[in-house]
């Protein structure tokens, strides 16, 4: 019974794959995966975690540090005695433990410039994820727009083919009942072969480009991966194109990477502020704590009678003693009552000076100049290759369309032409030749046709990409 239950489960599990794999995407499917696991994407949210860990450190080092510390040793031969003050030959055994804190007061603002740069360079790891993803929809985008043009081609070409089918039937019925020469047949049906060459090219190019949005989305190959193909209406004769300056202007106010390489720019600066705030002179408060203990020290316990202590001897030999005294009785020193007695404290008020230091300020000011330049041609670079890419999308939109307008009129007459020569064939008064010529023309306008709707297509969203318009078809 386990084991049957264990077995459909198996099967339940790869239809379900199954029905899964053969689910049509939509461009809305395929962006929000390529938003939820493409690699880069993740690579930049990781530099984003990264900045953000480095903002909240520069803003934890205002916090005044604190450390402790604890050191025992052990020591024989020639030692002080800490209770008598007198060298002895003996093991000793001590522990020193002890606190200690720093804060900066004052080291010329790197602290706060340090702090604002970390921001700034957050905000522009921000930017770079949107960049990521901006970069990636248009590829899927592109990808997606090429799989419906490689199907519609498909479409085309079979029609086309199902046409000359028809055509060859009718020829060979023709040429075995003895109307026909039997060249017509042979140059007909090589028309044919042609035509489903070209159908197997188109599908080997309709394949290629569902492997490519697989590539891109990182999805494991399948041959039965597919899109929809929604309906997509023709260009219309004379369309509303705003001027690629238009386009620019919003587009230089909205898309991340300019405003990544504004706000790079500016982190740039707070860098040159932090090297030069090197040369200031740095004002620091200082503390500590520190307390001890040793297992041969000893403390006062009582004190004894006056005693008269022999102190010496006179030149005739009598005993010289001291005046009486009260002698300590000395007794053991408790561990904790020594960390107690032992304790000491301090604060100390610090001004480090730079004076020299291998001119390593001077060369770190450079480097920072250096940077900033740096940032700002960056800035100037990307905002000449967004006006380039826009300026390129909408010369190309106009082509696409012109190309579009032209082709269009072209294949309206090509079909009429085309319908006028196959009555003509039908009856004998076109050759064969002449036939595949005519067909040839009509099913290279039609490709021409789709390559430029889609081409318009394509540069239009791109146009309108730049001015904050999702990608949607």
């Amino acid at each position: 019974m386990i084991r049957k239950s264990v077995i459909l489960s198996f099967v339940l599990l790869a239809m379900g794959l199954s029905l899964a794999a053969q689910q049509a995407w939509s461009l809305e499917n395929c962006l929000q995966y390529a938003m939820e696991n493409n690699i880069q994407i993740k690579q930049s949210v990781l530099n984003t975690e990264y900045n953000e860990n480095l903002l909240k450190q520069s803003r934890l080092g205002q916090i005044p540090s604190l450390s402790g510390s604890a050191n025992y040793n052990s020591s024989w031969g020639r030692a002080l005695d800490e209770t008598t003050y007198r060298y002895s030959n003996e093991q000793i055994n001590s522990l020193n433990m002890g606190l200690s804190s720093y804060t900066n007061l004052f080291n010329g603002l790197q602290v706060r410039n340090t702090i604002q740069q970390n921001e700034l360079t957050l905000m522009a790891s921000y930017q770079d994820v949107e960049s990521v993803k901006n970069e990636i929809s248009l590829n899927i985008a592109a990808a997606y727009l090429t799989i419906m043009f490689n199907q519609e081609l498909v479409a085309v070409t079979k029609s086309q083919m199902e046409i000359t089918g028809q055509q060859v039937e009718r020829t060979k019925k023709m040429v075995d009942a003895g109307r026909l020469a039997r060249g017509n047949f042979l140059e007909l049906n090589a028309q044919y072969a042609s035509e489903e060459l070209n159908l197997i090219n188109a599908e080997n190019q309709l394949s290629i480009s569902l492997l490519n949005l697989q590539q891109i989305l990182y999805l494991p190959i399948d041959t039965a991966f597919a899109v929809i193909i929604p309906e997509l209406a023709d260009p219309d004769e004379d369309p509303l194109l705003v001027s690629a300056q238009e386009v620019y202007s919003i587009a230089e106010e909205i898309m991340p990477e300019i405003k990544s390489a504004m706000l790079s720019m500016e982190s740039a600066e707070k860098g040159l502020a932090i090297a030069k705030g090197a040369r200031s002179p740095q004002l620091y408060l200082s503390a500590s704590f520190n307390s001890g203990a040793s297992d041969v020290r000893q403390k006062v316990v009582e004190v004894g009678p006056p005693q008269q202590i022999p102190i010496g001897e006179t030149v005739s030999g009598e005993t010289v003693v001291s005046n009486p005294q009260e002698i300590p009785v000395l007794g053991a020193y408790p561990f904790y009552d020594q960390i107690r007695d032992n304790r000491s404290a301090g604060i100390g008020l610090g001004l480090s000076i730079p004076i020299f230091n291998s001119w390593s300020i001077n060369t770190n000011i450079a480097n920072a100049r250096i940077m900033h330049e740096n940032a700002m041609l960056d800035l100037q670079n990307r905002q000449l290759a967004l006006y380039a890419s826009i300026q390129q999308a909408y010369a190309d939109a106009l082509a696409a369309l012109k190309k579009f307008n032209a082709t269009q009129q072209a294949l309206t007459s090509m079909e009429e032409s085309f319908k006028y020569t196959e009555k003509k064939f039908e009856v004998g008064l076109v050759n064969t030749v002449d036939y595949n010529m005519s067909k040839n023309q009509l099913i290279t306008t039609q490709s021409d046709l789709l390559q430029a709707k889609y081409d318009f297509i394509f540069r239009t969203k791109i146009l309108n990409f730049y001015q904050g318009e999702p990608i949607t078809l």
